[in-house]
């Protein structure tokens, strides 16, 4: 019976101790790592899944591929992180300071990022599917490619932001401000889309079919060869309004 014993023991997966010193690749599940300083760590490829690290400090980490998984990490310093292809599913990053961090490719379906701070970070071809945003400050964010199906937005500030060719189909985006964004080729089928300001923003090209644009604000917007609302195909030169 010491064979089997030696050979389970061989190939059972490894499993670090919360108490683990930081790492690439380590394991830290269901560890509570609350308002832990961790600056400047390199945790590339690590499993932190549903670990608590509200507050936690990772100004300067290397984040790439993280799993973070149900993790808790509100109010977490991340300006500047490198996070791109980290796994992010269902996290809560309510009031997370994002500013400037790079989460191109980043999986962050179902996540809540209520009051977020994602000014001027990077989110291309990132999935936000059904990702909650309310009143984030996403100026300045770069979007492109990136899938935001049945997101919500609603009062997000989106100004100056490049979403070109970004899915929000069935998003909700009520009272948000998207003024002098770009928004190229932008899917923004049934997007709610009540008392937005698009003022400037660039929508050439955009579908828009079965979007809700009650008292929405298109002061300025380019809308050349948009798909409108109704399936009219804007014309050249449509300005403001399609025509």
């Amino acid at each position: 019976m010491i064979f089997p014993l030696m050979l389970l023991l061989t190939i059972s997966p490894l499993k670090a101790a919360c108490t683990d010193p930081p790492a690439k690749g380590v394991i830290w599940l269901d560890c509570d790592l609350q308002g832990r300083d961790l600056r400047k760590v390199d945790l590339r490829g690590a499993v932190l899944t549903r670990s608590n690290l509200a507050n936690a400090d990772l100004r300067g980490a290397k984040l790439s591929r993280v799993d973070f998984s149900f993790v808790n990490l509100t109010g977490a310093k991340l300006q500047k992180v490198r996070l791109n292809s980290a796994i992010m599913v269902r996290a809560n990053l309510t009031n997370t300071q994002l500013d400037g961090a790079l989460l191109d490719k980043a999986k962050l379906g179902r996540a809540i990022l209520t009051g977020a701070k994602l000014y001027q970070a990077r989110l291309r071809e990132a999935s936000l599917y059904q990702a909650d945003l309310t009143g984030a400050d996403m100026r300045e964010t770069q979007l492109q490619n990136a899938n935001l199906n049945q997101a919500i937005l609603d009062e997000v500030d989106l100004t100056g932001s490049n979403l070109a060719y970004a899915n929000f189909k069935q998003a909700s985006l009520e009272d948000a401000v998207l003024t002098n964004a770009d928004l190229y080729k932008a899917n923004l089928e049934r997007a709610n889309l009540l008392f937005v300001d698009l003022s400037n923003a660039n929508m050439k090209e955009a579908y828009l079919v079965g979007a809700q644009i009650t008292d929405a604000i298109f002061d300025g917007t380019q809308l050349e060869k948009a798909l409108w609302v109704d399936r009219r195909r804007c014309n050249p030169g449509s300005v403001g309004e399609c025509k």
